[in-house]
């Protein structure tokens, strides 16, 4: 069968080819898994690649289709996951060398409901070891190259995901975020990335970084496709105690568009300040953008967030540290040496450190509340910085040399510990390279967002630019 090009479309433009039988699953697969192949050499965004699965999954999924069974938007859609979720009778390493073989015996939930949904699985993709990284040079298992440029990072943790949606060697993917891991990788990447809100996704068979912080969510094309994802993972799940029994709003069918006199908040004093001048400007006419459709903006205080590097950083340490306690008593030399140090780094904050720590939480979440009762979102950019050179453990913030963990998080944090959902939308180019405007929403305000990131989309930031090996695809 001829190729359609179906490399690099999203799922909102291939789902309705699927349903009208223009496009089938087996060859949409076929070219997905070709192109994944072609261009892993370059990208190393896979751990493992299920082609025979994959293309048996595909085969079914077009059955089902024939026979009248369509069961929605990403029936037939193939798409990876990060490597720490688990998959029943697949390997799942956390791209690490400790877990090198762990096989689970069942599914975590999320993979339950995309199988339900008619998934094809194309296979693992990489991230930071253990999710306790923002870079995706895995010491086990090589970098991760970011496809606008392949001497730069693509974000983490879950770099693969990212890496792997901007080239078109997965539709869709799914990662994980506990201090940015879906929205670093997204806005590195020039790819949509939603931090919903905690307790909205089920964490059920997802191998933990820091329990509190945690959260499973969709990376996307589009904004569209994030939402689509979100409607089928989002749901109470008896096995997972963090989950909340809230209704799953229609989040696709709530995106309309319309932004007119939705109200912006603006926190200047902490989203920007230390800002790159370029990323900040681009940001500043995203917002104008939404205020062109008739949005206005409002600025707000949120004078706890000047704690909130230290809280997310007592918060994720101890909890992170408790979970390997026992691996690095017994095995420290097989974590990777930047893991491995942050682990140890986990073992000094006291029990009064901690409790501090969730004491400035309890505040941050108050003093969201109180903003989010004269706007409706708040808008910031993603990254204060661009993405650097792998490797390099510094960052360029206008000709200043900085720290690169402590400015990629800077922003994320506070999305964490409050657990509000949080989008990164792509907004333009500075250097070559993406950058991200983040939107977040009152808890459980996934609609609010996402409806404001598609109306933006609809401007076009990107201008339909797309790496070089997609291009060329």
């Amino acid at each position: 069968m001829l190729s359609k090009n179906l490399v690099g479309k999203a799922v909102e433009e291939l789902a309705p080819l699927i349903e009208k039988k223009e496009v089938s699953p087996v060859e949409l697969t076929e070219e997905i898994l070709n192109h994944a192949e072609a261009t892993e050499g370059k990208i190393n965004a896979y751990m493992e690649i299920y082609h025979e699965d994959a293309i048996k999954d595909a085969k079914k999924a077009e059955e089902e289709i024939a026979n009248g069974n369509y069961r929605g938007m990403y029936h037939g859609i193939p798409m990876g996951i990060k490597d720490n979720v688990y998959f029943k009778d697949k390997v799942t390493t956390m791209s690490s060398k400790i877990h090198k073989d762990f096989v689970s015996d069942y599914d975590a939930t999320v993979v339950a409901k995309l199988k339900n949904a008619g998934v094809v699985f194309t296979g693992k993709v990489s991230m930071h070891e253990y999710a306790w990284g923002i870079t995706n040079n895995n010491p086990h298992y090589g970098a991760v190259k970011n496809p606008w440029n392949l001497e730069k990072i693509p974000g983490g943790s879950s770099g693969g995901s990212g890496a792997a949606v901007a080239v078109g060697s997965s539709v869709a993917s799914l990662g994980t975020d506990t201090a940015g891991s879906i929205r670093i990788p997204s806005s590195a990447n020039g790819i949509v990335g939603l931090k919903q809100t905690f307790g909205r996704v089920s964490k059920y068979g997802v191998y933990p970084l820091a329990w509190s912080l945690d959260h499973v969510g969709p990376m996307t094309r589009t904004v569209k496709d994030a939402a689509g994802l979100l409607q089928i993972i989002a749901g109470f799940d008896p096995n997972d105690p963090t989950t909340v029994d809230v209704p799953v709003d229609d989040y696709v069918g709530k995106i309309t568009g319309d932004v007119k006199d939705l109200v912006i908040g603006v926190e200047e004093d902490y989203y920007f300040k230390e800002v790159d001048s370029e990323i900040e400007k681009l940001v500043r006419a995203g917002i104008q953008k939404l205020v062109d459709q008739g949005a206005k903006v409002q600025e707000v205080k949120i004078p706890t967030l000047k704690y909130a590097e230290w809280a997310e950083l007592i918060t994720s340490l101890s909890e992170a540290s408790a979970i390997h306690h026992s691996d690095m008593l017994t095995r420290p030399d097989d974590f990777g040496h930047d893991i491995r140090m942050l682990f140890e780094l986990g073992e000094l904050p006291s029990a009064v450190d901690f409790l501090q720590a969730q004491q400035v939480r309890r505040q941050l979440k108050h003093d969201f509340r109180r903003a989010f009762e004269h706007v409706d979102i708040l808008a910031m950019p993603t990254l204060p910085i661009l993405p650097n050179d792998i490797g390099d453990d510094w960052a360029d913030l206008n000709g200043k040399k900085v720290d690169l963990i402590d400015n990629i998080i800077r922003f994320m944090g506070p999305g964490n510990l409050t657990g509000l959902p949080a989008l990164s939308v792509p907004c333009g180019f500075s250097q070559g390279l993406p950058v991200g405007m983040q939107l977040m929403g009152p808890a459980f305000g996934e609609a609010a967002i996402l409806n404001a990131g598609y109306a933006f989309e609809q401007t076009n930031p990107l201008e339909n630019r797309k790496p070089d090996l997609l291009v060329n695809a």
